[in-house]
């Protein structure tokens, strides 16, 4: 991909450094050199999560013809990719809803388990799994309705927990994740092909884990719940108190033989990225693939550090890019009575603590986006922000401290056309943030 100028066309610039950053993390480019030998029995192939139909395209793209392949993955609605041409289809792909899961997603979990019955020590399951496969591959634990799952899902995306946090309670609340399903699968051999989308790369965390592992406790999911006033039925409580929800540990012997890699993860995306703005003849620094917090206090953060570039240039000397990811969160504002609820994601709320810090500093302009091409729920990846994006806000009547009042990032930018629309990538490595100092 050729780069747009960036002295004479930022915006173009920026995105193009996005497009780079995702198509490093594309499963087609990443997944040949993972793929295991085929075995002396059949081969399964399991997952979920946003990634899952087009790694399991690549599955098919590279597994030899005349070896035995079947298998099913779920994926969100509308991340189906299109087959490539040519492509005969061994795997079924599933789709079901994200981030609240639903009835889709519970059958889909339902019939993932069902498969693994019968499998022997001749069988080989590939797993693959990306991120949003906590919400797709939904079984509540004995005790909890699809309804109790999707309530707690709800208020643990509302109260500003932290991705770590939300699935050390989704491990605990299932049938499935946290290393079950790896349980469910003995004795055949185990392969996790995953790619990462949480801070710190941890395949545990990735999706909950379902074939991973856990070293968290049913004492620590439950004190997540209290931390954050999310009541569970008293018979689930009950549970977690006594260790009845345990999750599978570490050293348990169906994964002493069970292998997991990461064909693609933040750094790498963020890596890619780097190399492309160097490769324009820019300086390019990349802060953390691991930042967390708030959305927009991070976004804070990143704009004094660009107004210091830009005005003093120090830490780093203009012009150059900054690059960060991980996953930021964002915590809902209470609604006025009768108030329209805020829309955005991640990035769009990051935006706006940028634009309000950066107080249209110039020289400066940003992307924030998520890798997935949704930001939360939006039909949008994410947003730009530039010198002009206060003063044309205010030509507006519009004060960005009242869309951060009710986290709506999507209306603000939506009103500039400041929006990027990419649709869905296929793939999922997380936020995507740079900054552009000139």
């Amino acid at each position: 991909m050729t780069a747009p100028d960036p002295f004479k066309d930022p915006r173009r610039f920026l995105e193009h450094l996005y497009r780079v950053a995702v198509v490093r993390a594309l499963p087609l480019h990443n997944t040949a050199a993972y793929l295991p030998p085929p075995p002396k029995g059949r081969t399964l192939v399991l997952g979920a999560g946003k990634a899952a139909g087009a790694m399991a395209h690549a599955v098919e793209a590279f597994w030899p013809a005349d070896a035995p392949l079947s298998g099913l993955v779920v994926t969100r609605y509308g991340h189906l990719p299109p087959r490539p041409d040519g492509l005969p289809q061994r795997i079924e792909v599933l789709q079901a809803a994200h981030p609240v899961p639903d009835a889709a997603g519970l059958a889909a979990a339902e019939r993932i388990l069902a498969l693994t019955q019968g499998l022997t020590a001749d069988d080989l399951v590939l797993c693959l799994i990306s991120g949003g496969g906590s919400a797709l591959l939904s079984l509540p634990a004995q005790g909890l309705t699809l309804a109790d799952k999707q309530r707690i899902n709800h208020e643990l995306l509302a109260c500003g927990a932290g991705i770590g946090e939300m699935n050390c309670v989704r491990k605990h609340l299932s049938r499935i994740k946290g290393g079950r399903l790896a349980l469910a699968c003995a004795p055949a051999r185990v392969v996790t092909l995953t790619i990462s989308d949480v801070p710190g790369d941890d395949p545990s965390v990735i999706a909950s884990g379902p074939t991973v592992a856990d070293a968290s406790s049913c004492a620590d999911a439950l004190a997540i719940l209290t931390r954050y006033a999310i009541a569970v039925p008293p018979a689930v409580r009950e549970a977690l108190q006594s260790g009845a929800l345990e999750t599978p540990k570490p050293g348990m012997p169906a994964f002493v033989a069970h292998q997991v890699h990461l064909i693609a993860t933040p750094q790498q995306s963020l890596q890619a990225a780097a190399e492309a703005a160097r490769a324009a003849g820019l300086a390019a620094y990349i802060l953390s693939d691991e930042m967390e917090g708030e959305s927009r206090e991070v976004g804070k953060v990143h704009a004094a550090l660009a107004r210091a570039v830009a005005k003093r240039g120090e830490p780093f000397a203009a012009p150059c890019v900054i690059l960060s990811g991980g996953e930021t969160t964002v915590t809902l504002r209470p609604q006025r009575a009768g108030a329209v609820p805020g829309r955005g994601g991640r990035a769009g709320e990051f935006c706006l603590g940028l634009a309000q810090a950066l107080q249209g500093q110039a020289g400066v302009w940003a992307l924030a986006a998520d890798t997935d091409g949704i930001d939360g729920v939006e039909d949008n990846a994410g947003a730009w922000v530039e010198p002009a994006t206060l003063s044309r806000a205010s030509q507006r009547g519009m004060k960005v401290a009242d869309y951060l009042e009710r986290n709506d990032a999507y209306a603000y930018f939506d009103a500039l056309g400041d929006l990027l629309r990419t649709g869905p990538t296929y793939t999922n490595v997380n936020d995507f943030r740079v900054l552009l100092v000139l």
